[in-house]
Order: structure tokens, then C-alpha cells, then sequence
């Protein structure tokens, strides 16, 4: 069966992530294409380093070949906003990605984006889902990978390139060159290595690396830039002075950065960091979109420049669709991925790597001491994570009480609002928040509070996990 998430459509390798549901998937877009009139300028398909990504293009190519619509398969592996790029670019309908992005290793799946290079709507997911629900085993069709290829029905590429010259062209790589910077870079097993070195050579820094092989493992840890898995790179960092370390997830959409004091920077402080790089020292005007579980502080920052601050669902298909609508600067989660205005319309890791590394040279300080900079002008604020796993019981339960019911605890803070628009989100007068709701890419809950004082937040937190038994 096949089901999306928030990002793609993601299985455990083995179990529903089989070649049977990967060609089964791409029928279903076959018939979606055709359904739309859309199938003349074709399919393009990439895969990054995970367990049978590259197999899982080839068979989803062979399907295209056999429906007699034209495959471009790229042909290594490469960064999600490669693809996304490519879609906008060439103005395609569709692209695919072979990927589970930050998920463990033992997953597997594939994104779809649409026209201008965006994330699938749910829209556009429940009707490819819909399409797939109609299909029999016995439709699916697939042609001879060799004779695709012979027939122009399957063509091999690597827009690599193109790509790395429109980030080129976006970023002030002169003054880069100039900063004489040297950067730590963490590819974590994952596809980031080849165009962001590339782009760091190029701009004349002094490069290490270090996780650059290739293990579909991941090292034993998640591909997910966070505090706990960039300890390595941390170290790296404070023993060898580097100016900044870098580190992208999986399929290099998601970044993590590590300052030069070996200060891990949770996602929403780079946001916060390239909102206010971008407004105040390159003089760009307009707002910034977040989604329900990102800091506020982007909301502080806008305030100070005469900006609005956005609120959307979880998921970068609304933020993509908000900064569209209000022509925003910036946009992202907390999650750790981002988009700039002029750029793709999704999360791309390696562009904003390249953005932050310019900020050090245009500013000629330090990460650390911009930050400071920034909280000693809006202030600080303090944010608390967690996350819950849960039985099937367990999660029906927690939707009736925050969804259904929609009841919350008692708090000891004046509460402004309430929000269900996605999970339930508790605003309070003081300028803090919580909210708990469901992943959309792992079975988990997740509570986020941001509060003006860190033991409020911890409090905030605990009182609502007592109240869900969780």
C-alpha cells in the first residue's frame, strides 16, 4: 500500500519498500501523467546512497519506458534539491527522488514534486495514492532497462553542473575567496560531499572532510544533522580552529551547523541567523514563513525590521506555497531545512551551507558573534524538544483528547489562543507557545515549547506530557 507522509513516501526496506510497491508507485504516476495530458516532456528521476535507491530508479524507469513515457535517470547519486532544481528549471510536471531523507537506515522511499520544482501537495498525494489503490499487480507493466535505453525511452544524466552554477551565481563567491575560511564538512554517508566540496574549492577555502564514504548504514546513526550525531564533527571543529563546520542529512535538503566556540546550531538558529544576514547587512525587504513548531524568534526579528512573520502547517510544500504568496525572504523549519528567496522552491542544505559561509565573509565576524548581536537587539528566548513513541492505542487516544476534544491542561500562564490548524498549539500572553503533534515521517510525538526563561519551557513541558500519560 501506499501511503504518504509529510515528506514522501518512506517504508522499511524489505517490508513494504519492494520492488512490487516501487513500480507500483510509479504505474500509478504513469497513469496520472497521462490521466493529465502531461507526458511530454517526461520523467526525471535521482537516488541518493541509501540501500537499493539506485535499483528502486532503475525499476520506476523501466515502468516510464514501458507506458512509453521518456525517463531521464541521473545517473549518480545526487542531493535532493538537484532534482527539485532540475523540475523548475526545465520546466517539467513532475521529478522523483529516491530517498528517505534523515530517516534510519533501514528506510527507504521516494518524494514527488510538481510543477516549479515543489514538494507534492496533499492534494496531489491522495490522488497519486488513489491511482495507485486502482492498480492490479497484473497492469504493471516494465520494459528491458538496456532496450529502454536503446529506444531514447530511458536516458541517463547528471545536471551536477547546472545546479552548482546557479548556486555559484547567487552567492558572492569573490568575497568568500577573500575570507581565506576553513571549513569542517560532514556529509554524514550522504550525497552533500561532491557539490559542497566542489562549491568550497571553488570559493578557495580550506576543506576538511570527514564521513565521506559510502555506507548505506550511516555509520550506526541516523543521517540527521543533530547535536547527539555531530560529535565527531564538533570535535573536529574546536581541536583544528576551523572557522564553521557543516553537515546536510541523507539527501543533503537538511543542514547542521557546529560555530566556531564548537556550539551545535539547533536549525532554527540558522534560520534566525540568515533572516537577519539577509535583511540587514545584503538589504533585502520582506517577510519570513515558519511552520507551528519553529521559533518565534523569527517573529522578533521581523518585528524589528518592519517585517511580518508567517505561520504555517508542518511540512515544506506550505512553506514553499506561503513565501510564493507574500514574495518572503526565507522560509523553514525547525526541523532543519530552509529555502531563500530566488532560489528552488523546497529545502536545500547545500545552498544554505553556502549562504552561511558567505555571511562569515561579507560580516567579517563570527557566527557566535553574530548571534549575540542578534539576541542583544530582539532579545532571546529559549525553546524545550521532546519526543514520545506510542502504541496504536496510545495514539488514538492522544488525537481524541488534542484534536477531537480538544482539551488542554491547566497551565500557570495566561493563555491569548488555541490552534488545531496542525496538532494543537497553546499561545500564551508572555510570547510563548507549546504544541504537541503527530510526525509525519516517523511514529512519534512531538511536544515544542518556546518560552522566555529555559525552567518555563521545562515546565511547560512536563505538565503536558503528564497530561497525555505519555
Amino acid at each position: 500500500m501506499i501511503q504518504f507522509g509529510t515528506g514522501g513516501w518512506r517504508a522499511v526496506i524489505g517490508d513494504e519498500f519492494i520492488k512490487s510497491n516501487i513500480q507500483l508507485l510509479a504505474k500509478a504516476m504513469c497513469n496520472k501523467m497521462k490521466a493529465e495530458g502531461k507526458t511530454d516532456k517526461g520523467m526525471i528521476i535521482g537516488y541518493d546512497k541509501r540501500f537499493l535507491s539506485k535499483e528502486a530508479m532503475k525499476w520506476s524507469g523501466q515502468v516510464f519506458a514501458a507506458e512509453g513515457i521518456k525517463t531521464m535517470l541521473v545517473n549518480k547519486a545526487a542531493p535532493t534539491p538537484l532534482i527539485m532544481y532540475y523540475v523548475e528549471k526545465h520546466e517539467m510536471p513532475y521529478g522523483m527522488m529516491v530517498t528517505a531523507s534523515h530517516n534510519p537506515a533501514i528506510y527507504n522511499g521516494i518524494k514527488i514534486f510538481t510543477y516549479g520544482g515543489r514538494d507534492a501537495d496533499k492534494e496531489q498525494t491522495n490522488e497519486i495514492e488513489k491511482y495507485a489503490s486502482k492498480i492490479k499487480p497484473e497492469d504493471v507493466k516494465e520494459m528491458d532497462y538496456d532496450e529502454a535505453v536503446k529506444e531514447g525511452l530511458i536516458e541517463e544524466i547528471y545536471p551536477l553542473n547546472e545546479y552548482l552554477d546557479n548556486i555559484i551565481a547567487n552567492i558572492d563567491m569573490d568575497a568568500i575567496r577573500n575570507a581565506g575560511l576553513r571549513v569542517a564538512l560532514d556529509p554524514m554517508y550522504g550525497v552533500s560531499e561532491i557539490p559542497l566540496k566542489t562549491l568550497l574549492l571553488t570559493s578557495r577555502c580550506d576543506v576538511e572532510t570527514i564521513h565521506d564514504n559510502h555506507d548505506t548504514l550511516f555509520g550506526g546513526k541516523l543521517p540527521s544533522p543533530t547535536a547527539t550525531t555531530l560529535r565527531g564533527l564538533i570535535t573536529r571543529v574546536m581541536d583544528y580552529n576551523f572557522d564553521i563546520g557543516i553537515a546536510t542529512d541523507g539527501d543533503a535538503d537538511r543542514i547542521g551547523v557546529i560555530d566556531d566556540t564548537g556550539r551545535y546550531l539547533h536549525p532554527n538558529d540558522i534560520l534566525v541567523l540568515l533572516y537577519y544576514y539577509l535583511v540587514k547587512y545584503k538589504g533585502w525587504h520582506g517577510a519570513v514563513v515558519r511552520n507551528v513548531a519553529t521559533t518565534h524568534m523569527l517573529d522578533k526579528v521581523a518585528k524589528k525590521f518592519g517585517e511580518q512573520c508567517y505561520e504555517v502547517p508542518v511540512g515544506f510544500k506550505y512553506i514553499s506555497a506561503k513565501m510564493t504568496e507574500v514574495d518572503a525572504v526565507i522560509g523553514g523549519e525547525s526541523s532543519g531545512g530552509l529555502t531563500v528567496r530566488g532560489h528552488i522552491n523546497g529545502k536545500d542544505g547545500i545552498y544554505a551551507a553556502m549562504l552561511l559561509i558567505e555571511m562569515i565573509a561579507v560580516t567579517g565576524r563570527k557566527i557566535s558573534e553574530i548571534y549575540k548581536d542578534i539576541e542583544a537587539e530582539c532579545g532571546s528566548i529559549y525553546m524545550e524538544e521532546r519526543d514520545y513513541k506510542f502504541s496504536v492505542e496510545k495514539k488514538a487516544e492522544i488525537k481524541r483528547i488534542l484534536m477531537e476534544e480538544q482539551r488542554i491542561p491547566d497551565l500557570p500562564y495566561k493563555i491569548e489562543k488555541v490552534s488545531c490548524m496542525d496538532g494543537c498549539k497553546i499561545y500564551f500572553k508572555n510570547g510563548g507557545w507549546v504544541i504537541g503533534r503527530f510526525s509525519g515521517t516517523e511514529p512519534l510525538i512531538r511536544i515544542f515549547c518556546e518560552m522566555p526563561e529555559k525552567e518555563d519551557a521545562i515546565k511547560v513541558c512536563d505538565i503536558l506530557k503528564e497530561f497525555l500519560g505519555l
